[in-house]
């Protein structure tokens, strides 16, 4: 039996405290201000959108780079997460689920997202545009057809010929379909939702700006029922914007991510994204042909620090790291909160909510 003592972050409440754990499970969390000391414990951070970290990628398809990468997010606190593709040929989609799926088994991932290639041409930020295409249910189907659990997650923009079937055609199977790298109109957006659409792909970014008149995918997000993606690194977002939306949307359907590449964690250089020459400089990683944002090098506890010091208090950022993404990706009885009988996935923080040990299943890492 492992005891952990701080301040115990549990859904819409911070408790001095301490949780027991006995092999890989939470078996009580218990009050107890004596016992608490200064640290701060916070669910294990659930990525539904990363394309690499530490030097190493997930847009290639390499399981030897993806398990690189997760081991790297691992290190930032980051229990559970998606490897996310960028728009690809679907040569290397489908080489990337039959190459991912036995980290899935073994749960170094939780699953695959696909970013594209159904996407908008006019809002495909840093997507490589020679890849972009229709949706195609057949490829759809022929890469679920491969594992049954292995793709999680595809970004669809819903205004395109075919993105409504397709959206209906995931929800079917039990794929999250995403809205994002849009132009589409306020109502496209809330056919898209009314297909099956339940997650915004980095709400604001490679979408059409609201408008008063036009208010576009940004407020059709909102309103909806999806649960809205935000990148806290402080430069996809202003601080005020990401409050704004956190506040709109409010932290069951908000989610931090990070939409790491590969450079998160690295120095400043080069490097590369879908075919496509990246420069990171000062943290911040553009496309070097038209300087367009090319994902970005923030980790989830990063993401946590930055939504605090934007005004979110801190069980409502926690809950947008973890308890609302695992929700998402149906694992809520099983992990993204400090409760009895769910796994031990748990980041022990420092004041200033620094990492300072990560566990998961029970076992620090």
């Amino acid at each position: 039996m492992t005891r952990i003592a701080g301040r115990i972050v549990r859904p819409g409440a911070v408790v001095p405290g301490y949780a027991e754990i006995d092999g890989p499970v939470i078996v009580e969390v218990v009050a107890d201000e004596r016992a608490a000391g200064h640290d701060v414990i916070v669910p294990g951070f659930v990525d539904l959108h990363c394309h690499g970290g530490g030097g190493h990628t997930f847009t290639t398809g390499d399981a030897v780079e993806a398990r690189g990468a997760a081991a790297f997010h691992l290190g930032h606190g980051t229990t559970t997460m998606l490897a996310s593709l960028v728009s690809s040929p679907f040569e290397l989609m489908r080489d990337a689920v039959t190459a991912y799926l036995p980290l899935i088994e073994a749960g170094v991932l939780a699953g695959v997202h696909f970013e594209g290639p159904y996407l908008s041409a006019a809002r495909c930020g840093a997507q490589n545009p020679a890849f972009l295409r229709d949706p195609s249910v057949d490829e759809l189907a022929a890469l679920l057809k491969l594992g049954d659990t292995a793709v999680r997650m595809v970004t669809v923009a819903p205004e395109l010929p075919g993105a409504l079937e397709a959206i209906g055609y995931l929800r079917d199977n039990g794929v999250l379909a995403a809205i994002g790298h849009t132009d589409a109109t306020y109502e496209q957006t809330q056919a898209g939702v009314d297909a099956g659409a339940t997650v915004g792909t980095h709400l604001f970014n490679g979408m059409r700006p609201a408008h008063h008149r036009e208010p576009g995918p940004v407020v059709g997000l909102l309103r909806s029922t999806a649960v809205c993606e935000l990148i806290a690194d402080g430069i996809h977002l202003h601080p005020g914007m990401l409050a704004f939306a956190a506040a709109s949307a409010g932290p069951d359907r908000t989610a931090l991510v990070t939409d790491a590449m590969d450079a998160a964690g690295m120095p400043d250089g080069r490097y590369e994204l879908g075919g496509q020459e990246v420069v990171v400089a000062d943290r911040v990683a553009r496309l070097a042909r038209n300087g367009s944002i090319a994902g970005s090098t923030l980790t989830m506890d990063a993401a946590l620090r930055n939504a605090v010091r934007a005004g979110i208090a801190l069980p409502d950022a926690a809950a947008m790291a973890a308890t609302t993404p695992a929700r998402v990706l149906g694992l809520a009885d099983e992990l993204g909160a400090l409760e009895a009988g769910l796994r031990a996935d748990l980041v022990v923080l420092a004041p200033d909510l620094t990492v300072k040990r990560v566990m998961r299943a029970g076992a620090w890492v």
